[in-house]
């Protein structure tokens, strides 16, 4: 059975640049995983997650070198509209990437151009809504909607094209902390009901990291730290680059409550459990 992504040696260099926005990169993700990807501005995440539906290089150009595998094919080798039916992808900006004047038509914008037949786009359009739980705003138009609203419309849209791999851009950055976790408990549900493997940017650790299976920690373009939340947050390299752990786990490393990193807690609740 193929591996759903492999990575192997890749680089990449945006055609004008004079460095690798990426470089040497070997990663697996394996089906049932919920990946969280974060680092400082500018480490390279972007970058990578367009590598998993071939937006790299197909429509960002430059050079590449190394492999990029998705279900055992090479992504140079299909196009994005082949793989955005494996890859779906979700930018940081819903409004920017939906199109159509209500939420029914913007389900259904994407399996028209593939052109499936009239009744398989509207089961798809009605799974989709019913997945997403928005059965409420189909008829709303894009730009009445919330943020949080506009989210999970834009996560629907992709959703039509039946994904087995969904990759999302900071789908929280612009949401308040209600909105942001309710997005944040969809993906979840995505991953643990349906199977679907979720790669996240994601700054909002406090918020993702209970979630997720792996974290990657990027620094340069490089995957600098790796592993299961607890113990790759815990990494003392991880904090010197500035990215935010989550505050309790912060707050326990500083007390040496709990020296093993494997105990550390995530959430309040955990550490309530801990200390009791």
């Amino acid at each position: 059975m193929a591996i759903p992504v492999e990575m192997k040696d890749l680089t990449f260099v945006y055609r004008g640049a004079r460095k690798p926005a990426i470089k040497n990169i070997n990663l697996r993700i394996m089906n049932g995983e919920f990946v969280v990807v974060t680092g400082p501005t500018g480490c390279g995440k972007t970058t990578l997650c367009r590598c998993f539906n071939g937006l790299i290089p197909h429509f960002h150009h430059g050079k590449m070198i190394g492999q990029i595998k998705v279900n055992g094919v090479e992504t140079r080798e299909r196009k994005v509209s082949d793989l955005s039916q494996t890859v779906g992808f979700v930018f940081q900006d819903p409004e920017n990437q939906l199109v159509a004047l209500n939420v029914e038509r913007e389900l259904a914008f994407a399996p028209e151009n593939l052109g499936l037949p009239r009744e398989e786009i509207k089961a798809r359009v009605e799974e989709a809504i019913e997945m997403v739980g928005i059965d409420h705003l189909r008829s709303n138009a894009p730009y009445e909607l919330s943020g949080g609203e506009q989210q999970r419309v834009a996560i629907a849209s992709v959703l039509t094209l039946k994904p087995s791999i969904l990759v999302l851009d900071e789908p929280t950055s612009n949401l308040d902390p209600v909105s942001a976790k309710k997005v944040v408990i969809l993906l979840k549900q995505l991953n643990k009901e349906y199977g679907m493997i979720i790669i996240l940017i994601e700054h909002r650790l406090d918020l993702v990291a209970p979630y997720s299976s792996r974290v990657l920690v990027m620094s340069n373009g490089e995957i600098v730290v790796e592993g299961e939340p607890r113990k790759a947050l815990s990494n003392d390299y991880v904090e010197k680059l500035g990215v935010g752990i989550p505050r309790i786990l912060k707050l326990f490393k500083g007390l040496g409550v709990v020296r093993d990193g494997q105990n550390l807690p995530l959430t309040p609740d955990e550490a309530i459990r801990i200390l009791i």
